[in-house]
């Protein structure tokens, strides 16, 4: 079901009826996603060029989403105080610039240093795509354009990897770089296109962190953000660090190669994402996280073992299930658990969470991979994730009885 836009006493600003196209909507999701995964299949080339060990693929890794951490929920407070358009745009904006600045860097330093001022303006982009569809659908809609955008991100995940290897293999690193800027034209359409929406006054800051505190002591949102930590802490440090270095070590694939083997788990993640609001209609979401963790389970465990590149594609088609049944499931639960005027905070926080999650995931993995071969890593991985799998398991659904039909870690 759509929303309808209606003025709330003391709002300061016109609202244009009408849900934005859902295009808009998908293509900032897009540009979010292209922070690590352009880069990725090219991370064993940009170490080589500025003469760095493995071990510093977390590092390049992690500079991308290590601003999210303080700034989603900045970003979402502000969302929620001045509107989504008017938040959006200077994010796409900066994010497009620090993209191009660091194609540029003559140093692995100001490489760095520019992939944080990237991450400063990606840091609202996927949590506010959400924000906007909770804004403008409600329910089963919802849940479905939640799937869908879902989708957008998994489709993403897998093809820019395979874009970015080839862009690699056609120059060098440095052109891995080149879509970025593309931001600035998704920033136009967002300033021009976006609908304003304000349904209720706007409070005081302090009142919405109390409020966005208030929902997120909720047990049940409480451990979805933990989630969210959980588990891009295992697809950032493992799959997105670690895989790239276990292809060129152990198989001695080029860019482009790494960047098709990278994109394989897009059949079976776009499949599950599709399909997820019915999914969860029928069987529950917490069922669907379950699924997710035993998915992620079993990959990391047969990329680690694989004694063939077959293999390791199998395991990236179990990556793919886990990932597109979790995340949209954790979305759509947070987005609709929280009051329309602390939403945009709320998920903020949540992204908070995840980012978190993907800084720590690259520097962990890092750090493992200096004294540790990847497909060990790998294994280790596989070990959290089923340890992660038993703790949910022992959750007790009797105090929570929302468990049965609600994502829970």
């Amino acid at each position: 079901m759509r929303v309808t836009a209606v003025r709330a006493p003391g709002a300061r600003r016109h609202v244009r009826p009408g849900p934005p196209p859902l295009v808009l909507i998908y293509s900032v999701t897009v540009t979010g996603i292209l922070n690590n995964t352009l880069i990725g299949p090219a991370i064993p080339d940009i170490l080589a060029a500025f003469d760095q060990p493995d071990s510093r693929a977390g590092v390049l890794v992690a500079s991308g989403a290590l601003p999210g951490i303080v700034v989603a929920p900045i970003i979402g407070v502000l969302a929620d105080r001045f509107g989504r358009r008017q938040v959006l745009t200077p994010c796409l904006v900066v994010f497009g610039l620090g993209g191009g600045l660091a194609a540029l860097a003559p140093s692995f330093a100001l490489l760095l240093l520019f992939r944080l001022l990237q991450g400063v303006g990606g840091a609202g982009l996927i949590n506010l795509a959400v924000v906007i569809i909770g804004d403008h659908w409600t329910g089963t809609e919802r849940a479905k354009l939640v799937g869908r955008n879902a989708a957008t991100l998994t489709i993403s995940l897998a093809i820019f990897p395979a874009v970015g290897g080839l862009l690699t293999e056609l120059g060098s690193w440095r052109w891995s770089f080149a879509p970025y800027p593309l931001a600035l034209v998704t920033a136009a359409l967002i300033w021009r296109m976006l609908p304003d929406i304000e349904l209720h006054p706007q409070p005081a800051v302090s009142s919405q962190l109390r409020d966005a505190g208030r929902v997120l002591r909720q047990p049940l949102l409480a451990r979805a953000t933990l989630a969210a930590f959980g588990v891009f802490f295992l697809i950032f440090g493992l799959y997105l660090t670690v895989l790239p270095v276990l292809l060129e070590n152990r198989f001695g694939l080029s860019a482009g190669a790494r960047g098709l083997v990278l994109a394989a788990p897009a059949l079976s993640s776009t499949a599950a994402a599709l399909v997820v609001g019915r999914l969860r209609a029928g069987y529950g979401g917490r069922a669907l996280v379950l699924v997710g963790s035993v998915c992620f389970t079993v990959a990391f465990v047969t990329i680690g073992l694989a004694p063939s590149l077959i293999v390791v594609l199998l395991g990236g088609l179990f990556y793919g299930l886990g990932e597109g049944l979790s995340i949209p499931t954790y979305q759509d639960f947070v987005a609709g658990s929280a009051p329309a005027a602390s939403r945009g905070a709320v998920v903020a926080v949540w992204v908070g969470a995840a980012r978190a999650g993907q800084v720590a995931g690259p520097l962990a993995a890092g750090l493992a991979l200096s004294t540790l071969l990847p497909g060990a890593v790998f294994v280790v991985g596989g070990a959290l994730a089923a340890a992660t799998l038993v703790a949910q398991l022992r959750v007790d659904r009797s105090a929570h009885p929302a468990l049965a039909s609600d994502p829970a870690t």
